[in-house]
Order: structure tokens, then sequence, then C-alpha cells
């Protein structure tokens, strides 16, 4: 038996492990998996997930611990250094190492959420994760207040969300009040999947207000196969893109190159220039994260011409 298990089952048999300073403030915070009781201000913090890393990041809060990968935007390249403890992959926590920091929470983003019973073990621990069926943007903002009110930073959070919800509104009624309808596609491993306003992508259409293109795609994780025929026959006004294969394939892809064929040529959307490749990190990697949002809404506002 390790370490991590020895001393996790000493602590848990003196009744240590979720005790709290009489004299600390305690807040409750309701996530996807539940609702977590913790000492307001935590001090040592492990993050797992990018858009929970990106958010606290931008509010100044400095973590013991994160997890590491390869696929950190240049803005959060700092914490791939040894100051911060590896703790482990988006999708497999350290356990060993993430005990030895003595953390006082733990907030984890979606892809680890599997192994949020065996972490709030250890401590405290808050799952960052937006929920697609409350629509992006507002399950978005309830994962800000969450870690506002962790944090004691309620008035920056606030700050933060009411001006981007203006940016958001103004979006929203730009697309609406011009009718102005747009295809999510996902170009990976030589497929094209499209994705509607029920998929991961639905921030498109119910946040920033673009009508479907097509009615009819299935809602399925992965997205509904389609072709560039597709795309030609259904001429959307807006094509909006996301070339998963940079990720895939470590930065290298070919997918701009192929979008520039003679069917994608012949669309509105080519012809009027609202052929857009969206940042892959905003939309698929650091969900929810202040960054990762401001840069949504700047993908969009190229994609309609707006400056």
């Amino acid at each position: 038996m390790g370490t991590y298990m020895k001393s996790l089952f000493s602590l848990a048999a003196l009744g240590l492990l979720t005790s709290f300073t009489l004299s600390a403030k305690t807040v409750s915070v309701d996530h996807q998996l539940g609702t977590t009781t913790i000492e307001q201000n935590p001090q040592r913090v492990v993050v797992i997930g990018l858009g929970a890393l990106d958010t606290l990041d931008r509010f100044g809060i400095e973590p013991v611990a994160v997890s590491k990968v390869t696929e950190l935007p240049n803005y959060l390249a700092k914490y791939n250094s040894d100051t911060y403890a590896p703790a482990g992959s988006l999708f497999e926590p350290d356990f060993e190492t993430i005990y030895m920091q003595k953390p006082d929470v733990i907030v984890i983003g979606p892809r680890a959420a599997t192994s949020y019973d065996e972490l709030s073990k250890i401590a405290p621990t808050i799952v960052f994760a937006a929920d697609a069926s409350q629509g992006y943007w507002q399950s978005t903002q309830q994962q800000w207040r969450n870690l506002g009110k962790v944090f004691a930073i309620e008035d920056q959070v606030e700050a933060k969300i009411e001006d981007l919800d203006k940016q958001f509104q103004a979006l929203r009624s730009f697309n609406q009040n011009n009718q102005i309808d747009a295809l999510t596609v996902m170009s990976s491993g030589g497929n094209i999947t499209a994705f509607g306003p029920e998929s991961r992508f639905s921030a498109v259409y119910k946040d920033f207000g673009f009508k479907t293109t097509v009615d009819s795609i299935k809602a399925t994780r992965h997205g509904d196969l389609i072709s560039y025929e597709f795309i030609r026959e259904h001429d959307p006004k807006t094509l909006l893109i996301i070339d998963r294969d940079t990720l895939v394939n470590k930065g290298q892809s070919h997918t701009r190159q192929e979008f520039e064929n003679d069917l994608i040529k012949a669309t509105a959307a080519y012809k009027n220039k609202s052929m857009a490749f969206l940042d892959l990190n905003a939309w698929y990697l650091s969900i929810s994260g202040v960054t990762a949002t401001e840069q949504m809404i700047s993908d969009v506002r190229n994609a309609v011409h707006i400056h």
C-alpha cells in the first residue's frame, strides 16, 4: 500500500480529513456531481482541467499542482514548468502526487469527473464543467460564480460576466436580426462531422444566435458525418470549422488546404469570407475558461465581420 493510501486511511480514521477550522468561514457550491462545502479562500489549490486553469489564471489564483498536457495554449504555458507539481493528465489524476501537495481544494474538469469520489477523499473537490443542455454561457457563468464564492472574488467575477454578457447579447441580436445561419463542422482524421444546437457546440446557436443551416443534424457526441457535397448543397451563409487534426497530429494539419476546394468555394460562406476556423483551444479544450470565452466571442465577431 502506497504512502497516499496509508496516510489517507489514517486521516479518515482520526476524522481529520473533513474537519474545518472553527474560525474559518465555510461556503457550499453546487456543481454537476453534487454540493461541496469548503473553507473560503483556500490557499493550496490543485487544478485538473484546462477550462478551470484558464479561469483561475485570469482571476489571479495560483495553483500548487496542475494537470500536465502538451496542448497548453501559449497564455497557460508557464504551468508546464517545474514550479507546479504534476497532477496527472486531464483524464487520469496522479493521486499520490496530489495527496502529497496537501491541497485545500481540488478543481477538476469534465474529463476527470470519473475520479471525483476518489479525489474527494483527499480534499474537497469541485467539478468545473459547463452543461450544454443549459446553454454554454449560462452554465459557464455558474462555474465562474462557484469559483468566485470559493475564493472570495465575487466582485471580479461579476464584473467579467457583465462585460461578456453585453458582448454575447450584441452578437446574438445581430445574428438573429439578420437571420444569419451557420453550419458548424469538425475536421478529424479525414472525416467531416456537423454539430447542431444540442451538441457540444450549442453556443453557436443558443448563445450567439445563429440559425441552423440544417435542422436534421443528429445530436451525437462526435457529430453527424457529412461531406463537402453536403456543405455545398445546403450552402451556409456562415461556415464554422473546428480543426481537430491540429490536436491529434501535434500541430500538423492539411484541413485549411482541403477546404479550399471547388465545392466549398461555391458556398455563400466562402464567397462572403464568412468561412472561419475556430480556435481549437477555446472551443474544444479550455471550455468555459475566461480567456477561452473571450476568444470564442472574437471568433464569432470575425466570422460575421463585426470589429
